[in-house]
């Protein structure tokens, strides 16, 4: 039997950061990953330059069945410490739209960045074997490692969610949540393209074809670039509204999202001899233009259409609905939504209420945060939260 202060259980972001932190403050932590190499999440986000926190972190940018749940951890590791960490290995960095922060090299640097972190701290990394049984009596959790045997008295649940499966994403951490009497809120794909089906699939033969719009489901909107794909919908704005979409509901397209109401009338009156089509042609693709002014039906000048047809033309294009048919699931979700339940955890350190010793963290917990960045900086603070906790007095 090999002992330890503690075994983080997933070498992603998250297990990553708590390992380190508490290998740096003097506990022996084991940290295991079945996969042959750390980081393979971190090594694909943002196209390979990894978008690896967002400045406008806050926790109403998290979704989770307890909103007020990801305050604590934010509050206390913050989008500036990681940039400080990022600056002290002076990887350089530069911020794209929208406080989104990516390495001006390679995701390769975080990853590198991480595991000097946990050499720093002494952290002993076993890759490549998955670990078997997980018990837990007398006040220490025990780990089945091939022919070998860890012990420790905390251990970490740190191996994420199933979105991305063929990068080895499993249920895991819910098998382990479970073991131990942590309930489970519902896990579903978010953050993930959404399918057409009906009459919407004529929409597909735009494969390719992006706009800027708002993309809306419920009281939710977010103004980003949309992608017409040959099975639905993408890009970021629908991404982003995914993680609210469930199965049944409508998603509504703005696709001139800074024009009034009014702007069909305005555009009679200066251009009366112009039409929808090509008035729309001015403002977007001319694919996306064509096709919806087919589905529009008016082809003539906007001289010969009345203003009231004119302002429900606009309504229309402002509140164009979809009702997506399912989504592309975990296999093109970047992240999971759902997740261990946050009523088992302590919100300060992320350690399981009815059972001490034993942590959740990062996208394995019930909190789930926008595209840009957000779901690495709930990975770093969650980590950071449980590495400090670990053996506290």
């Amino acid at each position: 039997m090999e002992g330890y202060d503690a075994i983080v259980l997933g070498a992603g972001a998250a297990g990553l950061m708590c390992a380190a932190r508490a290998g740096q403050r003097g506990k022996r932590v084991a940290l295991i990953d079945h996969a042959d190499r750390v980081g393979k999440k971190i090594l694909i986000s943002g196209g390979g330059r990894c978008n690896f926190t967002n400045i406008h972190t806050a926790a109403d940018r998290y979704l989770s069945a307890n909103r007020h749940f990801a305050k604590s951890a934010l509050a206390r590791y913050t989008a500036q410490d990681f940039i400080d960490l990022v600056n002290a290995y002076d990887i350089a960095w530069h911020e794209k739209t929208l406080g989104q922060l990516f390495c001006d090299g390679s995701a390769k640097q975080i990853v590198e960045m991480l595991l000097e972190e946990c050499a720093k701290g002494g952290v002993d990394v076993l890759l490549g074997a998955a670990p078997g049984a997980v018990a837990h009596a007398d006040g220490q959790f025990t780990v089945t490692l091939g022919n070998r045997q860890l012990a420790a008295p905390a251990c970490v649940i740190a191996t994420g969610g199933p979105s991305i499966p063929k990068m080895g994403a499993t249920g895991f951490a819910y098998d382990l949540a479970r073991q131990f009497g942590l309930k489970i809120v519902e896990p579903r794909p978010a953050l993930v393209p959404l399918t057409l089906g009906g009459e919407d699939v004529l929409f597909r033969a735009l494969s390719g074809v992006a706009a800027p719009v708002e993309a809306g489901c419920g009281k939710t909107a977010f103004r980003e670039a949309a992608l017409f794909t040959h099975r639905g919908l993408s890009g970021p704005a629908i991404l982003q509204i995914s993680s609210y979409w469930r199965p049944g509901d409508s998603v509504r397209i703005d696709f001139l999202p800074d024009r009034g109401s009014d702007w069909l009338i305005e555009a009679k009156r200066t251009q009366p001899r112009t039409t929808i089509k090509r008035h729309l042609g001015e403002a977007l693709p001319a694919r996306l233009a064509e096709t919806l002014a087919e589905r529009i039906g008016e082809t003539g000048e906007l001289a010969n259409i009345a203003d009231r047809k004119l302002e429900s033309v606009a309504r229309q294009l402002a509140h164009w609905t979809f009702v997506p048919n399912g989504s592309e699931g975990f296999a093109k979700a970047e992240v999971t939504a759902g997740g261990i339940a946050t009523t088992g955890l302590s919100s300060q350190t992320m350690e399981a209420k009815a059972m001490p010793g034993l942590y959740a963290i990062g996208e394995a917990v019930d909190v789930t945060g926008w595209l840009g960045g957000y779901n690495f900086q709930w990975a770093w603070a969650s980590g950071v939260a449980a590495g400090e906790a670990i053996g506290a007095d």
